[in-house]
């Protein structure tokens, strides 16, 4: 009689667990769309493990039929005014919440149901159930007080040393074959990353299972982040790197309102970087190239004006800057009542956002070899995810970089390379996409893993 009780006790367990499993994040169907310039050029790499699908069907686009419940977000309600009550959780009228570190965050619904998280716990037709049964996001780290400093006038702000002169005898002159090649340049970049994090030291995460672009559903019942060391962000560069992260509206087609106060904080970041080593490397390089001045001041100026000068992008002029498009990321609407992520492929942006609720990660692409498979070391991700309800079918993300080689090494292929940068970063072969906007400004900027 016993065994006969526990194996019903068993059976029941089993039942309920299969229905947990059975209510996770279910999806509506979805229907391919045409990318933009930047997502077709992933048709000629994202060649992924299966075989339920030609050849010919290689490489097209999804995107998740969703159906808001609010109207498109005008400026105001997107842009974060940065307000000293905007770091606690608050609803307002305009659809809008802050949460902690006074990023915006849209209310979406799920499901039909609008999800609120409270101390582990969430509402479910008026009761509680663990967080377990869905995805957990937690609260970011609360720096925001932090940040504020960066307001100030960049005079007025403290930096850290110089790199040159904490570590004696680091080397940032370019070798003399450097010049003349584009890989080993990049390489010698990912060699001067002392700000690069280590897997399951300073971070951790979980990749779920694969799929191709073109497969629904989601494969990662968790984040892909699951840890981040507390101290990461409070680290000088990624803290200024995070400050910036608010200054946007992430609507194509809506013109930028640049304050006072968002240019001190570009400056400050602009000065935070130059002291590092990567950023230090590039300035010789191009120095050595004839692509910029020898003077620090000019550098700087050049940067500033590179990657945070406004353009028009959507169809409205000042509308977008190169650091919101790479790092930041923007959601275009294609077609009426048809949205898509353009851009996005910074994972500090990634683990924010995530941890705010706002992205869901659902799963690594297949890798073009067998036997490649991500794994929890892996620092080149391709991966598939939701942000604010609207898909981004692919994008690939250099996972655990410090701001500052990023921003070299795009800045380093858009003056020394081409479109297509096939180059060496450390154990990875990758192709740096490079896209210009007339001669002058980043139009994207992105890695691409190569077999």
């Amino acid at each position: 009689m016993e065994g006969l009780v526990k194996g019903l006790e068993g059976v029941a367990l089993d039942d309920a667990a299969e229905g947990i499993e059975a209510r996770r994040d279910r999806r509506a169907g979805a229907a391919p769309v045409e990318g933009d310039r930047e997502d077709r050029a992933r048709s000629t790499w994202a060649e992924v493990v299966s075989e339920e699908k030609g050849g010919d069907q290689e490489g097209r686009w999804e995107s998740v039929e969703h159906d808001m419940k609010h109207h498109k977000p005008t400026p105001a309600q997107w842009r974060n005014q940065k307000d000293e009550g905007s770091e606690m959780m608050s609803g307002g009228s305009d659809g809008t919440t802050g949460i902690g570190n006074g990023r915006p965050q849209l209310q979406t619904s799920q499901c039909g149901t609008e999800r609120q998280l409270c101390d582990g716990l969430e509402r479910n037709n008026g009761g509680w159930v663990n967080v377990g049964e869905r995805k957990h996001h937690r609260r970011p780290h609360q720096h925001s007080e932090e940040w504020k400093i960066y307001k100030r006038l960049p005079s007025e702000q403290e930096y850290s040393e110089d790199v040159s002169h904490i570590h004696h005898g680091l080397n940032v002159e370019p070798t003399r074959e450097e010049p003349n090649s584009l890989s080993k340049a990049c390489n010698r970049l990912w060699a001067l990353d002392l700000n690069r994090l280590s897997p399951g030291k300073d971070y951790t995460i979980e990749c779920g299972e694969g799929k191709k672009v073109y497969h629904k559903g989601d494969k990662a019942s968790e984040n892909l982040f699951s840890w981040l060391e507390d101290s990461v962000l409070r680290r000088p560069t990624y803290s200024r790197f995070c400050a910036l992260l608010d200054n946007y509206n992430p609507h194509q087609g809506y013109k930028e309102s640049v304050t006072q106060q968002d240019k001190h904080e570009e400056a400050a970041f602009i000065e935070e970087i130059s002291r590092s080593a990567p950023i230090e490397y590039l300035h010789r390089y191009l120095v050595l190239k004839e692509a910029t001045s020898q003077d620090s001041e000019d550098f700087k100026k050049m940067l500033t004006s590179l990657w945070f000068d406004l353009c028009g992008r959507g169809g409205c002029s000042s509308s977008s800057s190169a650091f919101e498009h790479v790092f930041v990321g923007e959601i275009k609407g294609q077609r009426q009542g048809e949205n898509e992520v353009s851009g996005f492929h910074n994972w500090i942006q990634f683990y924010l956002e995530e941890s705010n609720g706002n992205v869901d990660y659902q799963g690594y692409i297949f890798p073009r070899r067998r036997g490649e498979l991500p794994d929890s070391e892996t620092q080149l991700l391709t991966i598939q995810f939701e942000w604010h309800g609207v898909l981004k079918s692919v994008s690939s993300t250099l996972i655990g970089v410090s701001p500052e080689f990023e921003i070299a090494l795009y800045t380093l292929c858009f003056f020394a390379g081409g479109e297509d940068n096939h180059v060496d970063l450390g154990p990875y072969s990758v192709n740096i996409k490079c896209y210009k906007l007339g001669d002058n400004k980043v139009g994207s900027a992105f890695p691409i893993a190569e077999s």
